[in-house]
C-alpha cells in the first residue's frame, strides 16, 4: 500500500504543454489510493480537458470561482478546498504560475487556493530552457523554498522548443515516487522497527474446542496501521481474527495459541525498537489436550488448567534498548492494578481500559484509555474510534522518544 493511500490530494494544473501528462498523474494517484481533486487554470484547458480529469479523478474539476454559464451556481470556496487537502501538487508549474506563487499574485482559483493552503505544497516545474535559467525564475525557486514549498526536480531532455536541456516536467511516475519518498523521509518513526501483538489466543481442549476470549483484534490492527503510517517497519503477531492488514509496511505473523505467540515475539524481539503488546493472551490452557473429540456425557466434565507463559513479563526481563508497552483490561481497581502490572513486568508505560466504560473493551470500534507512565505520569483520554486511540498512543510514544 502506498503512503498516499487515503490521502486527500489537490492537483493544480497550469497552462503548459506538459499538462498532457496530468491525466496519467491523476490515474497513478488514484491507483495509489488517494482521493484526488483537480484545480485548473483557465488557460490550461487548452491543453487538457476537464472531462478527462473528472473521469479519472471521479471528482468535479474546478477552474473558476463560479460557473459563469449558470447564474445560480454556488461559489467554489478556495479556502474549503485548501483545508480539505492533505497535500497539494502543482504539475505542471509554469514560469508564470511559479512567479505568482513567489509574489502572492492572486488572479485565479488555483492561486487563491494555493495562498490558503496549510498542507505541504509540491510543484513540478515545466518550461523551456531559457525560461528555466532566467534570473526571475531562479529567484522564484529560492523564494518558494523559504515558504517550505517542495520542488520536484525538472528533467533533462528535448523541450517543446526543440532545445535540449533542463525544464522538462518530471514524468508522472517520478512525481509519485518523489512525493512518496519525501513523505516517508519525514515521518517520525522512519527507521524504527515495531512489534505489535493483537487479537485473542485459542488454547485447544480437543481437535474442535478451545478456550478463548472475545477479542476482535481491532485495537492491535489499528495500532499496526498507525505505526506503518508513521513510517515504521511493523511486525504484527496476531491471534485468530478475520481482520486483514494490507499496508506493505506491516508483516503479519498469524498464530493461534499463547505458546505460539510467545515464540513469535521472542524470535524478533532483539531487533525491535518498540514493542506494543495489545493481544488478549489466554492466562490458562488445558494441562492435557485430547487427541480425539470429547464426547458429551451426562456427567460433569472437568478440565485441569495450567498457566500460559507470560509474554509481556518475559520480554520485560530481557529488554535492553526496547521501549516496552503493555495493555491492561480491568474490571475493578483499574488504576492500582495497572500500576502493579506496569512495575512487575518492567514496562515503560501501560495502556489501561476498563470493561466498566461503555464503548470500550472487546469487539467495539471505539475505546477509552488511560496511559500510565513508569514515571508516575497518568493521562486519560475520551472515548474515541480505535484508529484515533492508536494516534493518541503514538503521540505518547513520540513524546517519550523525543525526551
Amino acid at each position: 500500500m502506498s503512503i498516499l493511500s487515503s490521502k486527500k490530494v489537490l492537483l493544480g494544473i497550469t497552462a503548459g504543454i506538459a499538462a498532457y501528462k496530468s491525466p496519467f498523474l491523476v490515474r497513478l494517484l488514484v491507483k495509489a489510493g488517494a482521493e484526488v481533486k483537480v484545480i485548473m487554470t483557465p488557460s490550461s484547458k487548452d491543453f487538457v480537458t476537464p472531462l478527462t480529469l473528472s473521469t479519472l479523478s471521479k471528482n468535479e474539476v474546478y477552474s473558476s470561482f463560479t460557473n459563469e454559464e449558470d447564474e445560480n451556481a454556488t461559489w467554489n470556496n478556495h479556502v474549503e478546498l485548501a483545508l480539505w487537502a492533505d497535500l497539494f501538487i502543482i504539475a505542471p508549474a509554469t514560469a508564470n504560475t511559479l512567479t505568482k506563487m513567489a509574489t502572492g499574485l492572486c488572479d485565479n482559483l488555483l492561486m487563491a487556493t494555493y495562498l490558503s493552503a496549510k498542507c505541504p505544497v509540491y510543484f513540478a516545474p515545466a518550461m523551456d530552457l531559457d525560461m528555466y535559467k532566467h534570473p526571475s525564475v531562479k529567484e522564484a525557486f529560492k523564494k518558494l523554498k523559504t515558504f517550505e514549498n517542495i520542488s520536484i526536480p525538472a528533467g533533462f531532455g528535448e523541450l517543446a522548443s526543440g532545445l535540449i536541456g533542463e525544464g522538462r516536467m518530471a514524468e508522472p511516475d517520478e512525481i509519485l515516487t518523489f512525493v512518496e519518498n519525501d513523505i516517508l523521509s519525514k515521518l517520525p518513526l522512519k527507521g524504527k522497527k515495531i512489534l505489535i501483538t493483537a487479537g485473542p489466543t485459542y488454547e485447544a481442549i480437543d481437535p474442535v474446542r478451545f478456550i478463548g476470549n472475545h477479542s476482535s483484534g481491532k485495537m492491535g490492527f489499528a495500532i499496526a496501521n498507525q505505526a506503518a503510517n508513521l513510517g515504521a517497519e511493523v511486525i504484527l503477531v496476531s491471534g485468530p481474527t478475520h481482520l486483514k492488514i494490507i499496508n506493505k509496511q506491516v508483516k503479519q505473523v498469524s498464530v493461534s495459541s499463547a505458546d505460539e505467540m510467545y515464540l513469535a515475539c521472542h524470535e524478533v524481539f532483539n531487533d525491535i525498537d518498540i514493542a506494543i503488546l495489545a493481544a488478549a493472551v489466554s492466562d490458562y490452557r488445558p494441562e492435557t489436550i485430547a487427541t480425539q473429540k470429547i464426547k458429551k456425557k451426562d456427567t460433569n466434565l472437568e478440565i485441569k488448567l495450567e498457566p500460559t507463559k507470560d509474554i509481556l513479563a518475559s520480554l520485560g526481563k530481557i529488554k535492553k534498548k526496547q521501549l516496552l508497552i503493555g495493555f491492561a483490561l480491568e474490571t475493578n481497581d483499574e488504576i492500582e492494578n495497572a500500576k502493579k502490572k506496569l512495575k512487575k513486568k518492567n514496562l515503560d508505560f501501560i495502556v489501561l481500559n476498563s470493561l466498566n466504560d461503555s464503548g470500550a473493551g472487546f469487539g467495539s470500534n471505539t475505546n477509552k484509555i488511560t496511559i500510565l507512565h513508569k514515571n508516575n505520569q497518568i493521562k486519560s483520554f475520551e472515548l474515541k474510534d480505535k484508529s484515533d486511540v492508536a494516534k493518541d498512543i503514538f503521540n505518547e510514544i513520540i513524546l517519550y522518544l523525543d525526551e
